[in-house]
């Protein structure tokens, strides 16, 4: 058997065509765009029903798909076990009421036909009392025996519980503050609207 080999041609006419000698060097190759928060995507992905829903939705309203992603990727985040209400909804979303109300109810339509507790997917991991040992959709299990780390290094389990509860913390603070700054835009509205009424009268 033979393996096919293409043939060199040292001489081609259009070589100069397609490779010009007018190249001058830049004066950035590499540009890194810097990180910053804003730039962080929401963790829930659009899926057809999804789609359909907001191709309605802009017919009336101004939404795009990111927005409709990050607002069920707030509502997600900020329930538990039990779906947060409408009035909690109006404080997590910064979005006007009436389209809060209409992703709202969608979201607590779609969450109750879902099977998981959630519609983010996550990586199922092994309870700490032991009792999924058995489960064959567990991804992570425990060691049995404790890990051995080095001395000269922090990386042993009760740090990264640490980390975690402090950006479990970090992202409570910020969901306040947000609930926070849409209060006092309120308390501020109220106060405009008081004014108004006293100079009327």
């Amino acid at each position: 058997m033979v393996i096919p080999v293409p043939e060199a041609e040292s001489n081609i006419a259009y070589y100069e065509s397609i490779y010009p000698g007018e190249f001058k060097m830049p004066k950035q190759l590499i540009h890194i765009q810097p990180f910053s928060l804003d730039a962080e995507q929401p963790d829930y992905d659009l899926d057809s029903e999804d789609e359909v829903f907001v191709s309605k939705l802009k017919k009336r309203m101004d939404i795009s798909p990111l927005q409709f992603e990050e607002m069920i990727d707030r509502l997600e985040k900020g329930s538990g076990q039990q779906p947060v209400s409408l009035q909690e909804a109006k404080l997590l979303l910064k979005e006007d009421d009436e389209l809060i109300r209409e992703v709202y109810e969608y979201w607590i339509k779609k969450r109750k036909n879902c099977r998981g507790p959630s519609l983010i997917p996550a990586v199922k991991q092994e309870k700490r009392d032991g009792s999924s040992t058995n489960d064959p959709y567990v991804a992570f299990r425990r060691r049995t025996e404790k890990m051995q780390t080095r001395k000269n290094r922090k990386n042993d389990e009760a740090s990264y519980e640490k980390m975690l509860k402090l950006r479990r913390d970090l992202s409570r603070a910020v969901t306040i503050l947000e609930m926070i700054k849409r209060r006092e835009k309120s308390k501020r509205e109220l106060l405009h609207l008081t004014l108004e009424i006293m100079e009327k009268r």
